[in-house]
This record gives C-alpha cells, structure tokens and sequence, in this order.
C-alpha cells in the first residue's frame, strides 16, 4: 500500500510539472504561424543510420540533426536513409584542431562538403575557448562566407569549449558581427555560469535574439544535463528554460521565420549521471528527448 501511495504522489507531481510547462503562453497572434520541425539525434544510437531513421520516424520526428561523415559512402548511406523513411536532415560540423590556422582551414573545408549535400542548416561547433577573438572571428567570418556562397544556413551553438562557451563572450561577438547566427543551448551557460542566469539579462537577451535553432537539454548550476526532467525537482528548471525559448521562438517569428527548428538533445551516459560501478543510466535517453520533443510540438506547433 505505501509502494502504490508513493508512485501515485510522484505521478501526481509528475502531472503538475507537465501541466506548468505546457500552460499558455503569449506566443499566439493573428496570422499564419511557423511550422515546427523537430530533429532526432544519433547521439548515442547503437544502430547504423537506417536504423536510427526508422526509429526517428517511428517515434515522431520529423528529421534528425547528426555529424555528416566526410567519406562518400558514410554520406550515401546518410542519404540513402533520410530519402526512405522521409526525413529532413540537418548537420553539425566542427574540427578539433588546437592550431588556429588549422582549425580555420579544416573548418572551412568540412563546411563546404556539408553544404554540398544540401541540409536544411548548418549548427557548428568551432573554435576553442582559449582562441583569441580575432581567431575565433575568422573562423565565424569563414562560415558566413560558406552561407552566401551556397544559401545554406550557418549557425554556431553556445557551447562549453568553443568560441561561445559563456554568455558575456558570446555578446562581444554578437555585437561585433551583426550576421552572426546561433543554435541556442543554454543548458552549457548555465553550468559555465553556475547559475540560472538571472544575473546576466543583457547577454541573455542577445542571445536569444539571435538564435535560429533550439537544442532543447535543460542544464543546472552543477551540469549541463539534469538527470530527468520529467522528475517534479526540475520543475522549476525546466520551466526557465522553456521561459528562455519562448523568448526566442518570440523573436524568430517577429523576425518572419516560416520554420522552427528544435533538437532535444539529452546525451547518453556518462553525459546522463549513471550509477557508480555498473554504470547503468538512471534514465532513458530515447525516452527523455522523445518526452521533450512532443512539449515542443504541443507547445509551439
């Protein structure tokens, strides 16, 4: 009787949380409103890109965001996949080099071959904390050149390690570069910044002014992951950063976007705590970003 007692108050909490998340927001207004697409990440997946399709599709996603491989027949197989489950597909791309010259010319090179295949978008991870200004601008610079020369979208995600790995940062360059686009996780801020941000208003608002593309992961003081955030603790979390992209969806349908794009992307252990020795994951991975692809859908298609 205690054990049913117990799981029915959670599930009760579990309810309430929901229905916070999911109450009205200010975002209705006369006219056609954007479509919504949501992507599915491979991160993670154990299976080879057909499989992952059919998964993605199978669950509700309307395409996936992945790291395109750079070899011909890693890319066919891509294609290939996303053409017979009837997916859209989006890329990220990134190089790891720590040599600035490097960095900028492997950068560039990945770049071109991904737009050649035609995504919808671009989400890059380049530069490195520790670059200058001036290198980390060359390297944004060289992605604003990829997207005149081929109309392929190209945005940079705040992310820990790269060029926006902080809010204040990430504002100098906004400020600096008035084309500059982002894929927003604020979840990294809020564990570079060990906070929820409440001190940094000006810089978060940049931020989501400029954003053209969501990772929906919910981040905490101590981490760029909480654990579940289906669990009633997080409630409070997950609603500031729900707060945070209705701002800017807010934004991109002022500015006239006719698609949203989201990725919910919750990470695999060990990014997903797990529990010491047997490393088992004390959540499931699919489920948590099939959870928060559908508070997407509902709250903004």
């Amino acid at each position: 009787m205690k054990d049913h007692l117990t799981r029915r108050t959670f599930l009760g909490a579990l309810s309430a949380t929901a229905a916070t998340v999911l109450a009205p927001t200010s975002l209705a207004r006369p006219g056609r409103k954007p479509a919504v697409k949501v992507l599915a990440t491979n991160w993670g997946f154990p299976g080879n890109y057909d499989a992952f399709c059919a998964k993605a599709k199978e669950t509700g996603y309307d395409g996936i965001e992945v790291w395109p491989g750079r070899e011909k027949k890693a890319q066919d197989e891509l294609l290939a996949a996303v053409a017979k489950h009837g997916l859209s597909y989006a890329f990220l791309v990134g190089v790891g080099d720590s040599d600035p010259a490097k960095h900028l010319a492997n950068f560039t090179a990945y770049l071109r071959e991904a737009a050649a295949l035609k995504p919808l978008f671009i989400n890059c991870h380049c530069g490195r904390d520790y670059f200058t200004f001036a290198q980390n601008k060359a390297l944004i610079e060289a992605g604003l050149a990829v997207e005149k020369e081929t109309g392929i979208r190209v945005s940079h995600e705040t992310h820990r390690g790269r060029w926006p790995f902080a809010a204040h940062i990430t504002k100098t360059y906004l400020d600096s570069l008035p084309s500059l686009k982002l894929t927003l996780d604020i979840s990294h801020w809020c564990n570079v910044h060990e906070s929820l941000l409440d001190d940094q208003p000006e810089a978060v608002q940049a931020a989501l002014t400029r954003t053209v593309h969501i990772h929906t992961r919910v981040g905490h003081p101590e981490g760029p992951q909480v654990n579940d955030p289906r669990a009633p603790e997080w409630e409070k979390t997950v609603a500031k950063h729900f707060a945070w992209w209705d701002q800017a969806v807010e934004a991109q349908t002022k500015a006239g976007a006719t698609v949203l794009t989201f990725t919910p992307e919750f990470g695999p252990p060990t990014y997903l705590p797990a529990l010491p020795y047997s490393q088992m994951p004390v959540a499931n991975q699919w489920e948590i970003n099939a959870h928060l692809m559908k508070l997407v859908r509902q709250r903004y298609a």
